[in-house]
């Protein structure tokens, strides 16, 4: 490893080209600089370091050795604090390592710090600042990091409004957040431009900062048109629940109606809550809805809709709808009942055979408090080979919930299936595996079955678990 290092600085010190600074920035993530920081660092303590530290940091070693730069970038690294300084005293030659000087403006040394810090007050401009924000806000996190996040707030306040674009788009969330925070709080960005990019980000903070700063801007019933159209008909569910609520705002409850049987259960919640504020009966509605389940068209969220507004009296609506022909509704329909806790062990069990997923998966929630009401030969029966996979693994999840020798014999016995999720599953159920009072101590097949899994246990782990079953140290 140090072998490497030096042939590096070798070829690091070769005469080559300078490359501009944007070049390099670009082509360079920012946890590669960090990386770096930590690797030279670590290797001239110990001599080595981490393979994820080497694994990280090689890719920018080889492009500062190409460029020239290896031995500048080692000594601003280094392990010395006088080293260090001397570094950030020559580092105008290096305007590509400025990444480099970002990092020691945390440096734990006050004079390379101070140094560092000047050096970065006067050479980052909007275009460095653009690129190097996400290295900066890293940085940010750490102590004495706060420097760089204010001197970054300050070059794009004095930049112009065009100049925050960039960020704006960036792929890394942590810029865009702050770019958006920048840019509302100077109010650069008009309702409608907030609404679209709320409907757009697919960062939950990034949504919740353009969706609020949109509603609250707001000024006439003009402006309603350009804001509430992108967030209603954002994929996000956070971004239609803020179009969804300001409906009461804009006077537009009618508009609420469409919601009320939402994916959502954030935007449902709000749909009923904009109807009563304007006298609107939501669950008169979804009674309406599931009078019928034989309907065609009947949106499942108006079934889940129904249980969350509605009452246990509202069960006689529920339970038809088990056997509706669309899964979406029978999948909510349990789901429901399980709100209401109205779950029957017995009516739900024949649904883990459903050749719908998300049937099954909503019958096994619903019956994971009652796995033992659940007849032990059925669940066995479902997590041979034979079954589909998604009623292996419901039934599965069931044995696993009733616990005892059972559970653990299935798990063992699951440790070589074909089904990666079930082979998991199967060894993370045999590690938090103990023994319930129905198992009796000293059971001779819990011995086995131990000694069947011990790769999954350090000694004394299963020593311990041993001895809880009293089969043994």
């Amino acid at each position: 490893m140090r072998e490497d290092i030096e042939d590096h600085v070798a070829a690091g010190l070769r005469p080559t080209r300078p490359a501009p600074l944007r070049s390099v920035l670009r082509a360079i993530d920012a946890d590669d600089w960090l990386a770096l920081d930590v690797r030279v660092r670590e290797e001239s303590w110990y001599g080595s370091a981490t393979q994820a530290q080497e694994r990280t940091a090689a890719p920018l070693l080889l492009e500062l050795t190409r460029l020239g730069l290896a031995q500048p970038a080692f000594d601003l690294c280094h392990r010395n604090g006088r080293v260090r300084e001397r570094a950030v005293g020559r580092a105008w030659s290096y305007p590509g390592l400025l990444p480099l000087i970002v990092i020691r403006c945390g440096d734990w040394v006050e004079p390379v710090r101070e140094r560092a810090r000047d050096l970065l007050h006067e050479a980052l401009d909007m275009d460095a600042a653009v690129d190097l924000a996400p290295l900066i806000l890293r940085t940010g996190r750490r102590g004495r990091g706060a420097f760089g996040v204010g001197l970054l707030e300050e070059v794009l306040r004095r930049a112009p409004a065009t100049g925050l674009t960039a960020l704006l788009a960036s792929p890394d969330r942590a810029v865009r957040r702050f770019a958006y925070r920048l840019a509302i709080g100077q109010r650069i960005l008009r309702p409608a431009e907030l609404a679209r990019a709320a409907a757009r980000d697919e960062d939950t903070v990034v949504q919740d900062l353009c969706s609020d700063a949109a509603l609250i801007a707001l000024k006439d019933n003009e402006a309603y048109d350009d804001v509430l159209g992108p967030l209603l008909n954002a994929r996000s569910p956070r971004a239609r629940s803020a179009g969804v609520t300001a409906l009461r705002q804009a006077g537009r409850p009618e508009l609420a109606v469409r919601f009320l049987a939402d994916r959502s259960a954030l935007v449902r919640a709000c749909a009923r809550y904009v109807m009563r504020q304007h006298g609107g009966d939501p669950t008169a509605w979804y009674r309406d809805r599931c009078a019928a389940p034989d309907a065609p068209g009947l949106p499942p969220g108006a079934v889940i809709g129904l249980a969350e507004s509605g009452g246990r009296t509202d069960a006689g609506l529920l339970r038809p709808m088990l056997a509706h022909p669309a899964a979406g509704v029978r999948a909510h329909a349990v789901a429901g009942l399980r709100i209401l806790d109205l779950v029957d062990a017995e009516r739900m069990r024949p649904l883990l055979d459903d050749p719908a997923p998300c049937v099954v998966r909503e019958t096994t929630l619903a019956l994971l408090p009652s796995s033992r009401d659940v007849p032990l030969e059925w669940l066995l029966e479902r997590t041979g080979p034979g079954r589909p996979r998604h009623v292996r693994l419901a039934a599965f999840r069931l044995l696993d919930a009733r616990g005892g020798v059972e559970a653990l014999r299935v798990a063992v016995e699951l440790l070589d299936d074909g089904d990666a999720k079930l082979r998991t599953w199967a060894a993370q159920c045999v590690q938090r595996w103990r023994p319930s009072v129905d198992v009796p101590r000293g059971d001779p097949e819990v011995r086995l079955l131990l000694d069947r899994s011990r790769h999954l246990f350090s000694d004394h782990a299963l020593r311990r678990l041993k001895w809880e079953a009293g089969v043994g140290g």
